[in-house]
């Protein structure tokens, strides 16, 4: 069975994720692209740097061939965001880009987009899946290997040139390129090396880069930027006098940041960091979307400059979806994406780097005294996530006593809401507040909290922890 979560299709390589399932998957697809009409208007296929991504590519291509669909194939290692941009640019009907993006080295899988380059709502991958665990082998038509190559539908790319120049165009390189800025880059063994060096270079930066080699073992961790996998990096910012330190996610559309002083820089504070910039600074005027997951600093920022925060359930889509509705300037998530107007309907962490070493270039500052403005201006507030494993069967019990029971424990402070939009959101006074979901992209409970300060943040996380049993 392929089971689509918030990030797409992903499964263990060789046992879920298998060419049997990418051909079926390849079906479906090309079925609702003909019922649709849209066939003609054809697909974008691209991959990242995990092992077999290039080859699925190629099986996915025969098959949409197969069914007569025009299909692009990015034939070289590409970030994701720039095969949403391909599909945007290119005007097709759909595009699809084979990754798993920060998930283990085990893991590989497919994210499906829709027209202008946007990530498939809830609505087209439930009824994708359900059409394509309903096909058989036999009902799967493609190209012979051995001819799809050359085929005359298929339309080979490889160059990146339009998407580094769609994010030359928006960023002020003029400003950059008199900052001498000193930057070290970790793609993590991922693929935004190409982009965000051409990029920076283009600008003036002096760049290193550590960590680029082709490793589909991920240099034996986790391709997720965060404090941990990025130690190296900021043991590198210290020791080399850098002013920015950027490590990316596997397939490059997440990030994270390490200040001039070596300290690691969250989402969260990236994402307060460039909306500030974007209203005070640039003078932009709009909201900010966030997912209920994601730092409620952000309304404070909004609400003194006279906007509003919007907050949607987890997954990119309703990110983008949302920033549509209301125009907002910015949107992202605690887990390391975000977008900006004008640019693509999806995450990026290419541009986004780009946009922060802009900050940096325009304020003539350090990045460590951007923060502590935020914080002067703003106040604190402190994240905590934790995942937790489980059974099947723990899964039915754990689902039954959070949303069938709705049971929560006593906090030891007052709860001023609690919902169940996406997962157990539940609040307290002094903008806390904790959320309990089961995730959509791998087979774990995660439970965030936000709180003034770490430890009361870790108080709320290890109630839960201790009331639903999980220690």
């Amino acid at each position: 069975m392929i089971e689509f979560g918030t990030g797409g299709w992903r499964a263990i390589i060789a046992d879920g994720f298998t060419l049997a399932n990418l051909r079926l998957l390849g079906q479906g697809l090309a079925n609702r692209m003909q019922r649709e009409g849209v066939a003609e208007r054809g697909i974008v296929i691209g991959y990242d740097r995990r092992f077999l991504s290039r080859e699925s590519a190629w099986w996915l291509a025969e098959v949409m061939v197969g069914n007569g669909i025009p299909t692009t194939v990015i034939d070289r290692a590409a970030p994701t965001p720039m095969i949403m941009f391909t599909v945007r640019s290119k005007n097709t009907a759909y595009g699809l880009a084979v990754t798993a993006s920060h998930n283990p080295a085990l893991y590989n899988g497919v994210k499906v987009f829709t027209e202008g380059g946007r990530d498939a709502d809830a609505a087209v991958t439930a009824e994708l899946q359900h059409e394509i665990n309903a096909l058989t082998v036999d009902d799967v038509t493609s190209t012979p290997a051995h001819e799809i190559s050359t085929h005359p539908l298929v339309t080979v790319q490889k160059s990146m040139n339009w998407y580094i120049d769609s994010i030359l165009d928006q960023v002020d390189t003029e400003t950059i390129r008199h900052a001498h800025l000193k930057v070290i880059l970790d793609p993590m063994y991922g693929v935004s090396q190409t982009c965000l060096q051409t990029i920076l270079m283009t600008a003036r930066c002096d760049v290193e880069v550590i960590n680029s080699r082709h490793d589909t073992l991920f240099g034996g961790q986790l391709p997720s930027p965060n404090f941990e996998t990025l130690h190296e990096l900021r043991q590198r910012v210290r020791d080399g006098d850098a002013d920015l330190g950027i490590g990316t996610d596997g397939d490059a559309d997440r990030l994270g940041i390490v200040d001039d002083l070596g300290n690691y820089l969250s989402a969260n504070q990236i994402l307060v960091l460039l909306y500030r910039y974007l209203l005070v600074d640039k003078g932009w005027q709009g909201p900010v979307v966030r997912n209920l997951a994601t730092t409620h600093l952000l309304d404070r920022v909004a609400e003194k400059h006279g906007q509003r925060a919007h907050e949607v359930p987890v997954g990119f889509k309703h990110i983008s979806a949302a920033m549509a509705e209301h125009d907002a300037i910015i949107g992202g998530e605690s887990s390391g994406g975000l977008t900006v107007r004008g640019h693509i309907a999806g995450k990026d962490g290419v541009y986004a780097a780009s946009l922060l070493v802009e900050m940096l270039a325009a304020s003539k500052r350090h990045l460590s005294e951007h923060w502590a403005d935020i914080v002067a201006e703003y106040g604190s507030l402190e994240m905590v996530e934790t995942a937790w494993g489980f059974t099947p069967g723990r899964r039915s019990e754990l689902m039954a006593q959070l949303f069938e029971r709705r049971e929560l424990p006593d906090f030891g402070r007052p709860v001023t809401s609690v919902d169940y939009v996406d997962g157990a959101k539940v609040r307290f006074e002094d903008d806390a507040w904790l959320v309990c979901r089961f995730s959509g992209t791998e087979p774990v409970l995660r439970i965030f909290a936000e709180a003034r300060t770490g430890d009361e943040a870790h108080e709320l996380v290890n109630a839960m922890v201790a009331f639903l049993g999980l220690e």
